[in-house]
C-alpha cells in the first residue's frame, strides 16, 4: 500500500485540489489519504501512534506536500505542528487524543483569551483566530492569559503575567466562520472561540518545557521549528508555480509575435529565478541539517547556528514570493483567470507570505 501511495498520491491531490478549493476545506479523499499517512501525526511520538519521523525527513515532505497543493501542505503543516505538542501533554491525555485515527489539531498562536484558577482547573473565555483545519479538527489549543479568581494576574517566575497552552475538544469550541481570504481556501482556517467552559487542570502544557516523552526532536527550539516549516511551504508553492509558468509561456497562442531576444529574455528570468530558488534552498537544508545535528549530537544549538536557521529561512522565503512577483507577468490572462491552477497557485503564495514569522527578512 505504501509503494502505491508514494507513487500516486501526487495525483490523487491535484485531481481534488481545485474541488478542495470549491468546498472550502480539504476533500473527504485528500482527508482519507492524509489519514491513512498519519500526515496529522508527523510530529507525534510512536508511543501515541505516530509515524516516527524526525524533522529533516518531515521538512522535504512538507514541500512536497506544498508543492502538490498549497492548501494541503499548509493544512498539513500547522495542524501537525500543533501535534508536536504531543511531547509536552499529560501522557494519558495524550494516549487518549492520539488513539484517534483521525486526530487532527487546530489552533492559534495568539493569546486570545483569559483563563481563571479554580479549585479543579480553569474556566476559559476567549476568541482565538486562524485556525488553519478548524472544520475537521478534533483537538483545539488555545493560549490563555492566566488570572485569579479575584481577577488578579497570576504571575510567572519572571514577575511576568503567565500564559498557558490549553487542550479543547471539538466539541468545546465554537467554529466562527471568517476565512474569505483569497489564497489557502481550503485550509478553512476559521477562528473559534469558547465561552465559560471549565477543564481540568491536565489540559494544560507549556512548549520546551518538561518534555514527557523519551523521543529526540522535542527540544528543537519552537522559533525555528515554525521558521523552518513554514518557508518550506512557501518553496513547495514556488516550486510547482515556477513549473506551470514556463508551461504557460511556451503553451501561449500568442508566442510567436514575441521576438528572440524577448523569448531569451524570459528564459534568463525564468533560469535566475531558479537559480535564485535552488541556491538558497541547499543553503537552507544545509543550515538546518547542521542545527539538527548539532542538537543529537551535542544536546543543544549554538546561537550562531540558531541564527543562520533563521535567516536562510527568511532569505528563501522571500526570494519565492520575489519570484512568484517577477514571473507572473510572463504567464497571460489564463494566470488571471480565479479558476486556473496557476492562478490558486499564485493566490496560495501571497497568502502564505502574509505570516507575520517571516515578514522582514531581517
Amino acid at each position: 500500500m505504501q509503494e502505491t501511495l508514494n507513487t500516486t498520491w501526487q495525483e490523487k491531490v491535484k485531481a481534488y485540489a481545485a474541488i478542495s478549493e470549491e468546498m472550502g476545506k480539504l476533500h473527504p479523499e485528500i482527508l482519507e489519504l492524509a489519514y491513512q499517512e498519519n500526515w496529522f501525526k508527523l510530529f507525534v511520538p510512536k508511543i501515541y501512534g505516530g509515524p516516527n519521523k524526525k524533522l529533516p525527513e518531515i521538512l522535504r515532505l512538507e514541500e512536497e506536500l506544498a508543492e502538490a497543493d498549497g492548501s494541503l501542505g499548509w493544512t498539513i503543516t500547522l495542524c501537525a505542528g500543533a501535534g508536536w505538542f504531543a511531547g509536552f501533554l499529560n501522557p494519558e491525555l495524550a494516549a487518549e487524543i492520539f488513539a484517534d485515527r483521525e486526530v487532527c489539531f487546530a489552533g492559534s498562536g495568539a493569546v486570545g483569551g483569559v483563563a481563571i484558577k479554580t479549585q479543579s482547573g480553569y474556566l476559559l473565555n476567549g476568541k482565538w483566530s486562524y485556525a488553519s483545519g478548524a472544520l475537521h479538527a478534533t483537538i483545539f489549543t488555545a493560549n490563555c492569559t492566566l488570572k485569579s479568581e479575584n481577577g488578579d494576574d497570576i504571575l510567572d517566575e519572571n514577575g511576568e503575567p503567565e500564559i498557558k497552552s490549553f487542550i479543547l475538544k471539538k466539541e468545546e469550541v465554537n467554529i466562527l466562520p471568517g476565512w474569505s481570504y483569497f489564497g489557502l481556501i481550503a485550509t478553512g482556517s476559521h477562528a473559534f472561540e469558547v465561552c465559560d467552559l471549565n477543564v481540568d487542570e491536565n489540559r494544560t502544557f507549556k512548549i520546551n518545557q518538561h518534555i514527557e516523552v523519551a523521543d529526540s526532536g522535542f527540544d528543537y527550539p519552537f522559533l525555528q521549528l515554525a521558521e523552518t516549516t513554514l518557508t518550506v511551504n512557501s518553496l513547495g508553492m514556488t516550486n510547482h508555480f515556477v513549473k506551470l509558468v514556463e508551461q504557460s509561456f511556451y503553451s501561449r497562442s500568442g508566442l510567436g509575435r514575441y521576438s528572440e531576444a524577448q523569448i531569451l529574455f524570459f528564459n534568463s528570468e525564468l533560469n535566475r529565478c531558479k537559480e535564485e530558488i535552488l541556491n538558497l534552498r541547499a543553503k537552507f537544508y544545509h543550515a538546518f541539517e547542521e542545527s539538527w545535528n548539532q542538537l543529537m549530537g551535542d544536546g543543544e544549538i549554538n546561537e550562531d547556528t540558531l541564527i543562520e536557521v533563521s535567516s536562510i529561512s527568511r532569505k528563501l522565503a522571500h526570494a519565492c514570493w520575489k519570484s512568484a512577483a517577477t514571473l507572473f507577468p510572463y504567464c497571460g490572462l489564463e494566470a488571471a483567470k480565479k479558476e486556473s491552477e496557476i492562478n490558486r497557485v499564485w493566490r496560495d503564495i501571497h497568502t502564505a507570505s502574509q505570516h507575520a514569522l517571516l515578514t522582514f527578512e531581517i
